[in-house]
């Protein structure tokens, strides 16, 4: 069966991933990956990769990248991807680069900056009196260089007018996520998201750090044993004896080291996984009371109470407010 004339000629929106030497591989494979899955589920993308040059680039891990056209030919772009690099304040700091960097916003529609990304986007003057994230380890210094950005250091993306920013690594799909979902629905990028293995959808709101990153690391086997064990499936029904006796410690052992490597009891650390999975639960729609039954609690309110006590609203709100990646410059904030 042949297209008809309105379906073969029909232009399909064009990425266009600027690549240079340094270039942090999976800041811009993943991206692509989301938008390569697309065009099994839509209409699809045409995805360029482009370098200043045209020439191969040779990536942070020493493999050489082919490209498919340079800066002066590649034309209009519905989306520019700039990717990171673990050499940001020296890459972006490349007269050239930032040239082609610049050449190309002019000619895109929206522009999205992977990980430290954002400051080759920040340095071309594309995010000034704009709201921006990048990896935790660059914000703090994002925020000393360009003082005119307001970076979101916790969020992990932000849409802010025609640009979009993210975290690191994984981050990059999530956001790639929310542009699929801007252009072709939300149905067709859960089913992109399904392909992947990945979740569907982490809001850009959410924190770049589950309860698991965010104190300090366990310090010895003892509560490294417990917290991979808990970490395997937070709902089971765990109490600080369980607990104790899965380490062979006693209760009152187990706790004063949990609380004096994590700076919390047992069950508070239970507490606080259960909750991440309760929010994973909620991005990916279901319902209050679904979430709270597959995350342990033993009623929505115990749900409920718990969200409130760390997010300051409820998990119906956080649904109301977030279920969009659209709204990902807006984020969780801990009181």
């Amino acid at each position: 069966m042949h297209p008809t004339r309105s379906t073969a000629t029909r232009r399909l929106p064009r990425v266009g991933i600027l690549l240079f030497d340094d270039v942090k591989m999976l800041d811009f494979v993943g991206p692509a990956e989301v938008f390569f899955e697309a065009n099994q589920r839509s209409a699809g993308y045409e995805i360029v990769t482009i370098s200043r040059t045209g020439q191969p680039v040779t990536t942070s891990m020493g493999i050489q990248v082919a490209v498919q056209t340079s800066v002066a030919d590649a034309g209009r772009l519905d989306t520019l991807i700039v990717p990171g690099t673990e050499k940001a304040l020296t890459v972006f700091a490349d007269p050239q680069l930032l040239d082609a960097v610049a050449k190309l916003a002019s000619r895109s529609t929206r522009i999205a900056g992977i990980c430290t990304g954002a400051f080759g986007l920040a340095a071309a003057g594309l995010l000034a009196g704009k709201s921006a994230t990048t990896h935790w380890k660059f914000s703090s210094t994002l925020a000393e260089r360009f003082p005119d950005i307001d970076v979101q250091a916790e969020a992990i993306f932000v849409h802010d007018g025609n640009t979009f920013t993210s975290a690191g690594v994984a981050a990059g799909i999530d956001l790639a996520l929310s542009l699929l979902e801007l252009d072709y629905g939300p149905g067709v990028a859960r089913s992109v998201a399904q392909l992947l293995l990945v979740h569907m959808k982490r809001s850009g709101n959410q924190s770049q750090f589950s309860a698991a990153l965010q104190g300090p690391p366990p310090r010895t086997p003892l509560i490294t044993v417990i917290t991979d064990h808990i970490s395997e499936d937070p709902s089971r029904p765990y109490t600080v004896g369980s607990l104790a006796s899965f380490a062979n410690v006693s209760p009152r052992h187990l706790t004063r080291v949990m609380r004096d490597e994590l700076g919390m009891s047992p069950i508070e650390y239970v507490t606080s996984m259960r909750l991440d999975l309760a929010v994973s639960y909620l991005d990916s729609g279901a319902s209050v009371a679904d979430a709270a039954a597959h995350s342990g609690y033993a009623t929505p309110v115990s749900l409920r109470r718990s969200f409130v006590a760390r997010f300051t609203i409820t998990p119906s709100e956080y649904q109301r407010r977030f279920q969009s990646t659209r709204q990902g410059s807006e984020r969780l904030r801990r009181p």
